[in-house]
């Protein structure tokens, strides 16, 4: 991402001083504003305020009517939540932006972040799994957060119940990052809000959604998204044949990240997702060393140009081959519907290797059924904000 935007028509710079820093968070909240279309207005018009300014014009070209601007006021106001939780607006290019946010295809031009922002140099690996996690999936977790955070890593983990609570219960005396769907000063789930207290004094807590907001089942794959980013690993302790944590595996092996597995019982549907990544060439994770050995034999470069392919070339063939076929649905389908007979016939694959894959998207949001045994695009894919045209 960072090689695209320093090529662009407008070479993106980091917001200089605060009348900036607010241009650049009216735009990113302005409607129908995601990361795609902040980039490419950027990209375009050189700064936030001419974007700003350009934006209702495009909005009408794309058929939005009385299309208004996030207000310099409704700024000001979230700032101002803000600073009651001490909370920092961290924006891309900044010093202390995250290097391995810069190489993903989609990374947050801004986010809150409360807590020790020396953290975000930090190599990190991410742990996910179930909510409904098992006792044994709990004390793996924790065990593996203990020892990776001895070994230098800070452990990343989205704040949710079971495996990421314990993970980061794991990690607190070592380093802990709460990545949350929800505004960084919205807990959730509350009963996480000590948790999420003990985790700002001594790691992170850090998201790209506006303050207060509650969370919804739409945000959490875009929160997933920067768990993987952040981390040069993840590892999936428990997780059932289709949950939230295998998209943020998937995610993962996008974003040229390691994808490691623990394995569990045959008979545990909780670990069935997990023995599945194994089964198609995840690493198997026994203790904290089996991460560190991995990573050990695939060192990251320092060039995160040189470092995302290498790290996709070293990924499992198997997981590889799932992101294509995903790529190859998502670049047949628009916003009108085609059936989906059609749609296998054109892919060229078996039935039997597409219909898992597209049950796979459509719990992802970025597919959608119609009647008739239609497919197409998702209005509001999870993965990307719409763009304006």
């Amino acid at each position: 991402m960072a090689e695209d935007l320093s090529s662009s028509l407008h070479p993106l710079t980091p917001p200089l001083n605060e009348e900036e820093r607010l241009s650049w968070l009216r735009l990113i909240r302005s409607r129908k504003v995601g990361v795609t279309t902040f980039f490419r207005l950027m990209s375009e018009h050189g700064s936030a305020a001419a974007a700003l300014g350009a934006l209702p014009g495009v909005a009408a070209e794309a058929g939005l009517a009385r299309y208004e601007v996030f207000s310099e006021k409704a700024a000001l106001d979230e700032l101002k939540r803000a600073r009651g939780c001490d909370a920092k607006l961290v924006a891309w290019g900044d010093e202390i932006y995250p290097q391995a946010l810069t190489d993903i295809p989609d990374p947050p031009p801004l986010f809150w972040a409360r807590g020790d922002l020396d953290f975000l140099a930090r190599p990190m690996i991410a742990l996910v799994g179930a909510r409904n996690a098992s006792s044994l999936g709990t004390r793996m977790a924790k065990r593996l957060a203990q020892d990776l955070t001895q070994a230098g890593f800070a452990v990343v983990s989205g704040l949710a119940r079971g495996i990421d609570t314990a993970a980061h219960i794991g990690a607190l005396k070592g380093g802990t990052v709460a990545v949350l769907a929800s505004g960084v000063d919205v807990i959730y789930p509350a009963e996480n809000a000590q948790l999420a207290r003990d985790i700002v004094e001594g790691g992170l807590c850090l998201s790209e959604s506006p303050m207060g907001l509650q969370p919804h089942a739409r945000h959490f794959p875009r929160r997933n998204r920067l768990v993987s980013g952040l981390a040069r690993a993840v590892v999936v302790v428990e997780a059932a044949a289709k949950s939230g944590s295998l998209i943020t595996a998937r995610n993962a092996l996008d974003q040229g990240r390691e994808v490691m597995a623990v394995p569990g019982h045959p008979f545990d549907g909780r670990a069935s997702g997990c023995n599945n990544l194994i089964r198609d060439g995840a690493h198997l994770v026994r203790r904290a060393e089996d991460v560190i050995e991995v990573l050990n034999a695939t060192p990251r470069e320092t060039s995160a140009a040189v470092a995302a392919p290498a790290a996709r070339e070293a990924a499992p063939r198997a997981l590889r081959e799932t992101a294509e076929l995903h790529r190859e649905i998502l670049a047949r389908l628009g916003p009108s519907p085609v059936a989906e007979d059609q749609l296998i016939r054109d892919l060229g694959t078996p039935a039997a290797e597409v219909s898992p894959e597209l049950v796979a998207l459509e719990l992802e949001r970025r597919i959608q059924r119609a009647p008739g045994g239609l497919i197409c695009l998702a209005a509001q894919p999870a993965h990307v904000e719409n763009i304006l045209s």
